[in-house]
């Protein structure tokens, strides 16, 4: 009956979208935020909704390209790509010339132009505890001098400015060197994040270090207003240095519908007006009546949108409405806690939840069937990646069988098990209900405790958990930032919540962690992959995937939530304006 509702409602809103739609600019990106924003710092800022603001105002020395699948890092304000000495632990960028700051009071009316000192400045911003970045860690292990520099800066903002930090150096404005307490093949990752952006010294100052409200950037777009909870308009950057929309070889020609603006100067689009629009339903609805140019379909909406066949349904093709489904860095896994004296000490028991959860049905329910069976520690596109079968598979006999095993045939004499959810929605808690009675099956006694987020990450921080549905979002599209939620140094309060301890495991961690891509690297990691699925601390679950809808005006669209500076490769065609 829902389905059905929803399906009329659909249809209404296709049908009248054409005369309540206001086209007051048609060269304006209409975009929602799903929640306010607190900060639009780069050192601070690393959420879904800020980074869509963030990314499109400043920008940092490498970006990913954004038509090249899998992803490749590519220069963006640097001239090339970083130069390593033979030990690989210095590195040499250089930067480009005649990059402007977006028009500031701060500047007095001059133009400022970027210079190598400005991510000098911003580094020490990260590792400076009076600014509390959300990055520093990046660096702060990887850098020499990090702890000296610390101690003598203290929550001196002047001090920061005026103490050097053996690990950068600025021989030059236009040369930005390097210098690591060990090779770090991961940098190149991290030099294309938000946290990396380019912050002048008199903007440091004058504002105090506070950047929360204001944007000292160089993208495409500036920011022109910001109504907190309500909107924020970015405008096109004049000034905008020549970038241009990327061009690919002729093996790329079925893809004639991105490149026909290739060569051409970026950005296109003059405004980008994104509203924050917290209710799901409300976004949808707006998306339908033409008032925001894209979305991620939600899962409310699913059946009602999308076919059996997985295709958009013909009442949205006949309103020039496009869908991509989207590979996603995000993925899931039951976790088990291995320090736990019940589950951490009997592989069986292990063996048999592995074999007793129905992971298909699973993903059919919470997903729509858009996630995808996870075979690898790392997702799609990750190095090291593999697409070999399910190491276990649902078997209600194999689980009894290991079950008995581990000491308590048919579940006799065993413990009531805690499952924690990640929050209070009704989705976690349905998928609490689903687990419960999946072990149910085999005799294993669930008690689902029901958690808000916060309380959720206490738990894991303190090891408290016993069981539970992990996820991870990557940083970085390095096969270490996964295997690090495994290594036994980040157990908690780090991130490595199930408390996995494994000797040879970490000895390969510390190889890999300093090697470049290679036959060898990818042997090591099919080892450490290895490892974990005969000890079990995981049983994966999925890499997420999902639907994102655009009208038919929005072109040179295509999707990654590794790419959030997309913007500026949009272009609105007036001629699927109405």
């Amino acid at each position: 009956m829902l389905h059905k509702l929803i399906s009329i409602c659909l249809i209404i809103a296709l049908t009248s979208c054409r005369k309540n739609m206001e086209n007051v600019n048609s060269n304006k990106l209409n975009l929602s935020l799903s929640t306010h924003l607190d900060s639009v710092d780069p050192a601070r800022s690393y959420d879904g909704a800020s980074s869509k603001v963030v990314y499109n105002t400043y920008e940092q020395l490498y970006q990913y390209h954004y038509l090249k699948r899998p992803l490749e890092v590519i220069p963006l304000l640097a001239v090339e790509m970083p130069k390593y000495d033979e030990s690989r632990k210095v590195v040499t960028i250089k930067i480009k010339k005649n990059i402007k700051y977006h028009q500031n009071d701060i500047f007095d009316n001059k133009k400022r132009f970027v210079i190598s000192d400005d991510f000098a400045t911003q580094i020490k911003r990260l590792l400076f505890s009076g600014t509390k970045s959300t990055g520093g860690w990046l660096l702060e292990d990887k850098l020499i001098g990090v702890e000296k520099f610390k101690k003598q800066v203290g929550n001196s903002l002047q001090k920061l400015l005026n103490t050097p930090l053996e690990g950068v150096e600025t021989p030059d404005n236009y040369t930005l060197v390097l210098k690591l307490k060990k090779p770090y093949p991961q940098l190149k990752y991290v030099l294309a994040m938000s946290f990396l952006s380019p912050i002048p010294k008199e903007a440091l100052l004058k504002l105090n270090n506070n950047f929360e409200n204001t944007i000292i950037g160089t993208g495409p777009y500036y920011l022109e207003k910001w109504i907190k909870g309500s909107k924020i308009i970015l405008k096109r950057f004049s000034e905008y240095h020549d970038s241009y929309y990327p061009k690919l070889g002729d093996r790329f020609a079925h893809q004639s519908n991105l490149l026909k603006d290739a060569g051409k100067k970026l950005p296109f689009i003059d405004e980008i007006q994104f509203n924050v629009i917290k209710e799901s339903q409300t976004r949808w609805l707006n998306f339908l009546s033409k008032k925001i140019d894209l979305i991620e379909l939600p899962k409310d909406n699913f059946s009602s949108v999308i076919n059996k066949k997985g295709e958009l349904k013909k009442e949205l093709l006949n309103n020039n409405i496009k869908g991509q489904l989207i590979s996603s860095s995000t993925y899931y896994w039951f976790a088990f806690n291995m320090n736990d004296k019940l589950l951490g000490r009997n592989k069986y028991l292990r063996k048999a939840i592995s074999h007793a959860i129905n992971r298909d049905r699973f993903i059919k329910i919470f997903t729509n069937n858009t996630g995808l069976k996870a075979s690898s520690l790392f997702p799609p596109g990750v190095f090291g990646h593999s697409a070999r079968k399910p190491i276990f598979n649902y078997d209600i006999q194999k689980a009894k069988n290991y079950l008995k095993l581990a000491g308590y045939p048919n579940g006799a004499g065993l413990p009531e098990i805690t499952f924690d959810t990640r929050n209070p929605s009704t989705t976690s808690r349905q998928e609490g209900e689903f687990i419960k009675s999946e072990l149910s099956k085999i005799g294993i006694k669930v008690k689902i405790s029901t958690n808000n987020f916060p309380t959720f990450l206490k738990k894991a921080r303190q090891g408290e958990l016993q069981f539970w549905k992990g996820g991870w979002i990557m940083d970085y599209l390095d096969p270490e930032n996964s295997l690090q939620l495994l290594y036994s140094k980040n157990i908690p309060p780090g991130p490595n919540s199930s408390s996995f301890k494994n000797k040879n495991f970490d000895n390969l961690f510390d190889e890999i962690s300093t090697m470049h891509e290679s036959k060898n690297k990818l042997e090591k990691l099919e080892e450490m992959e290895r490892i974990v699925f005969s000890e079990i601390p995981w049983l994966l679950s999925h890499y997420e995937r999902y639907y994102i809808l655009n009208h038919q005006k929005l072109e040179n669209f295509r999707y990654s939530d590794n790419i959030p500076n997309l913007y500026k490769y949009l272009k609105l065609n007036p001629k699927h304006s109405n």
